[in-house]
């Protein structure tokens, strides 16, 4: 039996920290698509435990997701009276029969190395597959929320970092990133036309750089890589110059924060998700992953590779005040602790052969 996607003790920590939120739930209906992708199992997961040890009702959850990009972990799904799997892929229509009070649009390609080698699928997913959850959340009169991105600020200005919600974004409409960016921005505004031209009470999320159990080895993205390679004995690779900075959001506060918007988010608007701090380059991440190993670990410079899309932004902070006061969203985790569990899960689960 394989080990689990996810730390147990993470699970109950979520519930905990939505505190009453939780209860907005209760009794209800949830539609996920993309539910076997790296947020959609965490949901699913919490939902579940909701159910069983917080909720006076359970919550009903229904995950829509074509599997194509969800892995051998993905495909195992979760064995409950309260979880339905249809296997749909969102770029159709859907319909099922009864009531539904949330949709969760979370389906879509985030890897900058699966967007670069799938750019139709990845604007057909965030365009064509938003414009029919919307569809399928008015005729139910459901509530949905959209899975944006960060990227939509493109690099932001360095007078603009950290990175509010009516930032405007610099992005370009033409470039390798572009399939990823401007579909997510198009998204945005099919919610805005939703929201505001049909009554569909609709909220963005914008998700900075979350991490934790459960990524997959081969996602690309950096602290998937790092794991992979210090499991392999081999030197991390640092893209470029490795003075770009991000920061890093632990899972558990991303769902947290991610389960508020969905309950109370005010209806029309847009929410940064992440963790403020610290905004760290890359080289100062190889440090804080030194320190948590409690050892020295090797690392290169080296080219972007030609399977990564060019025009990375520089820098990627959020502005969260607007998720405080709104929402009571505080992230918990800081990143030592977060790696520390993070580079624990991946030392029992991932192989080194990315």
């Amino acid at each position: 039996m394989t080990a689990p996607f996810y730390l147990d003790s993470d699970i109950d920590e979520v519930v905990a920290l939505l505190g009453d939120v939780a209860q907005d739930f209760a009794g209800k209906t949830v539609v996920i698509s993309g539910g076997r992708g790296f947020l959609g199992r965490y949901f699913v997961e919490v939902f579940e435990r909701m159910s069983r040890k917080a909720l006076s009702s359970p919550v009903k959850v229904v995950i829509l997701d074509n599997l194509i990009t969800a892995g051998k972990r993905g495909e195992e799904v979760p064995q409950s009276e309260h979880i339905r799997f249809v296997r749909h892929n969102v770029i159709e229509p859907f319909a099922i029969e009864g009531p539904v009070h949330f949709v969760i649009h979370a389906a879509g390609i985030a890897s900058p190395f699966y967007y670069r080698a799938y750019p139709l699928e990845t604007l057909d997913v965030a365009v064509r597959g938003t414009r029919n959850m919307l569809d399928f959340a008015m005729n139910k009169g459901a509530r949905l929320t959209f899975f944006s991105s960060s990227e939509i600020y493109g690099d932001p200005d360095p007078n603009h970092v950290p990175t509010v919600e009516s930032y405007r974004g610099h992005v370009s409409s033409m470039g390798p990133r572009a399939c990823y960016d401007e579909s997510k921005r198009t998204g945005e505004t099919l919610c805005y036309i939703f929201h505001d031209s049909k009554g569909v009470i609709t909220n963005v999320i914008r998700p900075f750089n979350v991490y934790g159990p459960g990524m997959q080895e081969t996602d690309y993205r950096v602290l998937p890589n790092f794991a992979s390679r210090i499991k392999a004995g081999k030197p991390l690779n640092v893209y470029g110059s490795g003075k770009q900075t991000r920061t890093f959001c632990y899972i558990t506060d991303a769902i947290n924060g991610f389960l508020r918007v969905i309950a109370r988010g005010v209806p029309g608007e847009a929410y940064n998700v992440g963790n403020p701090r610290p905004e760290i380059s890359m080289h100062q991440l190889v440090l804080a992953v030194q320190e948590v190993l409690g050892k020295p670990v090797a690392h290169n410079l080296i080219e972007y590779p030609d399977t990564y899309p060019a025009d990375e932004p520089n820098r990627r902070c959020p502005d969260i005040r607007k998720a405080k006061l709104q929402l009571d969203y505080v992230p918990q985790v800081d990143l030592k602790d977060g790696l520390r569990r993070f580079l624990r899960w991946t030392d029992a689960t991932y192989t080194g052969e990315q």
